[in-house]
């Protein structure tokens, strides 16, 4: 898709992080914006925002773990833009755990959203974009957890594997239809992902507190600062643009994200190659 001009654009996870940003470079570029959020004064406050940028610009609660709360969001693109070009499944949370607490309500909560919502949006938006024929543009927000190991057993880094490989297979259905799909795949970024149980619905009980003690309380605050210290999400976003309009499947944000990823590879190839060995 290279040109984005009166086109529109939904982006779940809207009122802040990537997702803000995502919507502001959309808008910056000439296209219709729905931005779809779960927090109603965050989102409220976000599409003023970007009603300075342009007043093509409009807003829905959505809950992404809801597969009819998804549609219902989609409806409303529909109803105040008409067609709707490009899809961005950003919205994403995250529990803490490891192996000293799992939580079967954290991980169906983060499952719920990181995967299902992804799924969700999918299943609302192709069958639109496919009927109107103009051609489109699904973006799946992923993470470099779901790219490299290191990440401990968790329900984020799982949930982010899944999205990588939905992604892949996806692009190989949709190119013969015109329909581009990339999967963003970025290390830190200033977003308030460490916040997440702030949204977190009832249906799943409450945020379990880690012990100050444990591992995994080591891991979730050294976390918390590299995202303090990490990319802004306006780079991303423009990363994002760049990665749409040249059809690109991985979108990688932060230099140095090879040598993340090799240990892994090489350990893989290592496998395989211990098999094929006489």
């Amino acid at each position: 898709m290279r040109e984005f001009a009166g086109k529109t654009a939904f982006v779940t996870g809207g009122a802040a992080g990537i997702g803000l940003a995502l919507g502001r470079a959309f808008a910056q570029s000439g296209m219709k914006v729905m931005l779809a959020d779960i927090e109603t004064d965050a989102l409220q406050a976000a599409v003023k925002s970007l009603q300075e940028i342009s007043p093509d610009i409009s807003g829905t609660i959505c809950d992404v773990a809801d597969a009819e709360s998804v549609e219902r969001a989609a409806q409303a693109s529909f109803e105040a833009f008409g067609r709707v070009h490009v899809v961005c499944n950003n919205a994403g949370v995250a529990a803490g755990g490891g192996i000293d607490h799992i939580s079967l309500e954290s991980w169906r909560w983060v499952i719920d959203v990181n995967l299902m919502g992804v799924l969700h949006g999918v299943k609302s938006f192709l069958p639109h974009i496919r009927a109107h024929g103009e051609g489109g543009y699904i973006v799946n927000t992923a993470s470099m957890a779901g790219m490299k190991d290191g990440m401990g057993f968790g329900s984020y880094a799982a949930s982010k594997f899944a999205v990588v490989t939905m992604s892949e297979g996806l692009a190989l259905q949709l190119k013969p239809l015109g329909i581009g799909v990339s999967v963003l795949c970025p290390s830190f970024v200033r977003t308030g992902i460490g916040e997440s149980g702030r949204n977190r619905p009832e249906r799943y009980g409450p945020t379990q507190p880690l012990d100050p003690a444990s591992p995994a309380a080591a891991v979730v605050a050294e976390i918390a600062r590299q995202i303090e210290a990490g990319l802004d999400p306006a780079s991303v976003a423009a990363r994002v643009l760049t990665a749409i309009r040249e059809e690109e499947l991985y979108v990688f944000t932060h230099p140095g994200m090879r040598a993340e990823v090799e240990p892994r590879f090489s350990a893989i190839l290592a496998a395989m190659d211990r098999v094929e060995a006489p």
